[in-house]
């Protein structure tokens, strides 16, 4: 090689050595579009998903005032055994299809007054029942998906009122 060579030589590593730095950064940029995209995509996902559990527990909460009218048919005394017997099938099967849907009652029976699922329309003094359990069950709460959608409203029992009158 002649030495008139090398400059030459030096002038085309430099170039190399430029492309592939500007290689390498276009595909650290690409990389980075690519993870920006796919978090984007993750991002719309969810957001599909919460939108659709948002809109089926909205059309739930509307079916509820039926649901309570028909348990409410249901419980009513009738001499038409065949009508008693319609009702509890349609009840049923309302009911299993809503639970398809994700709906579940709210536990009362036997269970302590808890706020965050129970609502207490009356507190109702005893001594055969436990403090803050509740005693009865006025209409029925639901869950969604985990989610409280309605609040039991409930009959809650309290200690007895103490008599501090003393006697003189």
């Amino acid at each position: 090689m002649e030495s008139g060579d090398f400059p030459q030589l030096a002038a085309i590593a430099a170039e190399r050595d430029q492309l592939a730095a500007e290689k390498a950064d276009l595909q650290e940029r690409l990389a980075r579009r690519m993870a920006e995209f796919d978090n984007f995509r993750k991002r719309v996902e969810r957001e599909k998903a919460e939108l659709r559990d948002f809109s089926t527990m909205e059309t739930v909460r509307q079916f509820l005032p039926f649901l309570d009218d028909m348990e409410r048919a249901l419980n009513t005394e009738t001499a038409d055994k065949d009508y008693a017997r319609g009702m509890e099938l349609i009840v049923r099967r309302l009911s299993a299809e809503l639970q398809k849907l994700g709906l579940e009652p709210v536990q009362t029976e036997g269970q302590k007054f808890d706020p965050h699922f129970h609502h207490a329309l009356e507190v109702q003094p005893s001594t055969e029942a436990e403090d803050h359990s509740i005693l009865a069950e006025f209409q029925k709460g639901y869950l969604f998906r985990g989610k409280l959608l309605r609040p039991a409203l409930v009959r809650v029992a309290a200690p007895p009122p103490v008599d501090r009158r003393t006697d003189k």
